[in-house]
């Protein structure tokens, strides 16, 4: 059985997905799809289709109990609730545990250990956590999401600018279904435990070049405006985000300007058989949306 954490989450829903898709295919046997969610309702659609679902909450060691079974290979999907993943995270860990499953595999951070940006922090004691636990494991360290800017079009449309501190920073970005479809190859296939992929896309482009690729595709003047950290904090602020989040943000920029998100190892394009998506890709599909 192949169990997947957060699976009514962003990232969750389309590993499930995939591993559907594999089952209508032939590739997996049905009934071997689990998923571990807080909401029966949101899950509905999953069981419908035919994903056993277990009912569990990360803040809830206890709900955990009984989550996993031996043998089974879990995917744990990093929480949400930044602040809070590192005990939610060992919740699960423990509960992997004490069922005894074959594999756990993790979505940290690229960089894992050598990340040194605050978002990363979480990410690394998790790892330590999983290694403590001597669990038969794979790190699948993520970049970043193409759809962490294209989701949030709006503003750079409406305004005519990409707002950034990140200087002439590259982001190795990839869209959010490549990294589902790396994690099903791990999960479904051997030869990955013990590894720790850092998992980015083919290409790293600066923000000079997005805002000029929303320009072209929308046929709207947009710049990218560089700002210092300081700036971009009261820009998110002021925009409604709560300042602990906005200084996250903030910070994740003055890694992009470090070159902490522009490593292309080519581990996510090795792992799904194909070239990651291009930014370009995802800015038409954001832009066909709205």
């Amino acid at each position: 059985m192949i169990v997947v954490t957060g699976a009514t989450g962003h990232l969750g829903r389309l590993v499930i997905e995939e591993l559907l898709a594999k089952v209508a295919a032939g590739e997996l046997p049905a009934g071997q799809i689990a998923a571990v969610v807080r909401d029966r309702a949101k899950a509905a659609d999953l069981a419908a289709r035919g994903v056993e679902l277990r009912i569990a909450d990360y803040s809830d060691p206890q709900s955990l109990t009984g989550a996993f079974r031996a043998g089974e290979r879990v995917l744990l999907i990093s929480g949400s609730e930044v602040g809070q993943r590192v005990p939610q995270h060992q919740a699960v860990i423990d509960a992997a545990k004490e069922a005894g499953v074959a594999l756990l595999a993790y979505t940290g951070i690229l960089g894992g250990p050598n990340a040194d940006f605050e978002l990363a922090a979480e990410h690394k004691v998790t790892e330590q956590a999983i290694l403590d636990a001597g669990l038969t494991h794979v790190f699948l360290r993520n970049g970043w999401y193409n759809e962490n800017y294209t989701e949030r079009l709006a503003p750079a449309l409406d305004h005519g600018t990409v707002v950034s501190s990140a200087g002439n920073g590259r982001v190795a970005s990839a869209a959010r279904a490549d990294y589902a479809a790396a994690a099903v190859t791990v999960l479904t296939e051997d030869g990955h435990a013990g590894a720790a992929y850092e998992l980015s896309g083919d290409v790293a482009w600066s923000f000079d070049e997005y805002a000029a690729e929303v320009a072209a595709q929308s046929g709207k003047a947009i710049t990218h405006s560089v700002v210092t950290a300081a700036q971009h904090q009261e820009i998110l602020t002021g925009a409604g985000l709560p300042e602990p989040f906005a200084a996250l943000l903030t910070d994740v920029d003055a890694a992009i300007a470090r070159g902490l998100l522009a490593g292309t190892s080519g581990d996510l394009s090795r792992l799904i058989g194909r070239p990651t998506t291009p930014i370009d890709q995802s800015i038409a599909a954001a832009l066909a949306l709205r």
